[in-house]
C-alpha cells in the first residue's frame, strides 16, 4: 500500500513541506524513506545534508539499494549549500541551487530533494529565512518538484514556527502528511 505522501507526489509533484523533527533516529527514518521512495519511483533525489549525518544515510541506503540505484542520489554538503557566499544569503543559496538543479531541469529528468535547514546560531534577522522559503516555495511550484525542509524543532522558536508554517502548504508529522492551515500562498506575499 501507497503511504499518504508518495500518492500526494504522484497526484501533484510541486509539494513543499515543513518537517519538524526532535529525536534523531526519527529524523534518520525519515529520511531514508524519503529517499528510498524517491528512487524507487524513479526519482533522482538531491539530499542537502551535513557532513556528520550523510554517512550514517549513505550507509543504511547501501544496504537497501543497489549500486545503480544509488547513483540516483545526489549529496549536497548543506553548510555549502547555505553559507556558500560566507553567510545565509538567500540570492547566493538560489544561485547555488539553481546550479544544482540545471541538470534535471534542462534534461526533463524527475527528481526530488530534502534539504536539513542548520544553522550555528540564531542571532541573525529571522526574515531571511522567510525571503529564502517564500522563493523556495515559488520554486517548488515553477520547476514542479517535491521538497521537504528538515528543521530541528526544539531551535525553532515561535516566530520561526510562524515563519515556517506561512511558508509551506504542507507538514509532515509521524509518517503522514497534512495540508497546512497557516499556509500563505507566495503569490499573496
Amino acid at each position: 500500500m501507497k503511504s499518504k505522501m508518495n500518492q500526494l507526489f504522484e497526484d501533484q509533484k510541486n509539494v513543499h513541506v515543513l518537517y519538524s523533527y526532535n529525536e534523531m533516529e526519527n529524523y534518520i527514518k525519515q529520511v531514508l524513506s524519503y529517499i528510498q521512495d524517491g528512487i524507487m519511483a524513479g526519482d533522482y533525489v538531491i539530499l542537502v545534508e551535513n557532513d556528520r549525518i550523510y554517512p550514517i544515510i549513505h550507509k543504511e541506503l547501501s544496504t537497501r539499494l543497489t549500486k545503480d540505484q544509488m547513483e540516483l542520489l545526489h549529496f549536497v554538503n548543506n553548510f555549502d549549500f547555505y553559507c556558500s557566499s560566507g553567510s545565509y544569503h538567500p540570492p547566493a543559496i538560489e544561485e547555488y541551487f539553481n546550479k544544482t538543479v540545471q541538470p534535471y531541469v534542462e534534461n526533463k529528468i524527475s527528481f526530488r530533494s530534502w534539504a536539513h535547514v542548520e544553522w550555528a546560531t540564531l542571532e541573525g534577522p529571522l526574515h531571511i529565512i522567510e525571503e529564502f522559503e517564500r522563493t523556495v516555495d515559488k520554486a517548488v511550484n515553477l520547476l514542479s518538484f517535491p521538497l521537504i525542509c528538515a528543521y530541528k524543532g526544539e531551535r525553532m522558536p515561535d516566530y520561526l514556527k510562524t515563519i515556517l508554517l506561512e511558508t509551506h502548504p504542507y507538514i509532515l508529522e509521524d509518517d503522514d502528511i497534512t495540508i497546512c492551515e497557516q499556509y500563505l500562498s507566495s503569490s499573496l506575499k
